[in-house]
């Protein structure tokens, strides 16, 4: 896997903190910072997630893709999955995260909430990367809620 990410600037000014990823599947991804007021060519201007944003919005992903696909493999009728993922980071540098907590909202057809718990502790435990590797400095809970289609 390979990503390639590069400063954009603002506007060709060299200042700003905008960057563009190219990732190795061939998707590009926009990134900025937030803006700064005291200095603004070392502010972003807002066009765009945090970097951070997209680590965090990246293990959603991760997750969520577990989830339907293991509850899909065990034949249960999922038709929809979403992650709302809220956080909390060190207020020193490196400002890693310190908690996560993961609420899914899955909605199916018959969807035993068992199915779902297992579905979610599989994911965290054994296949979704990114929560796995966030685990290492942050505290990771999860809820979810079943909703009948």
């Amino acid at each position: 896997m390979e990503c390639t990410v590069s400063w954009t600037g603002a506007a060709g000014t060299r200042s700003g903190m905008g960057f563009i990823a190219e990732t190795g599947s061939g998707h590009v991804l926009a990134m900025d910072g937030a803006p700064d007021a005291a200095q603004p060519a070392n502010g972003g201007q807002n066009l765009a997630p945090r970097p951070m944003e997209t680590v965090l919005a990246g293990t959603g992903g991760c997750t969520a893709y577990d989830v339907v696909l293991i509850l899909k493999r065990g034949r249960h009728d999922v038709r929809g999955c979403s992650v709302k993922l809220t956080s909390e980071r060190a207020d020193t540098d490196p400002k890693v995260f310190t908690r996560i907590h993961m609420h899914f909202t899955v909605t199916g057809k018959g969807l035993p909430p068992a199915a779902v718990e297992r579905a979610i502790a599989m994911s965290h435990e054994k296949y979704c990367s990114a929560s796995i590797m966030l685990g290492k400095t942050a505290e990771i809970t999860t809820g979810f809620e079943v909703i009948e289609a």
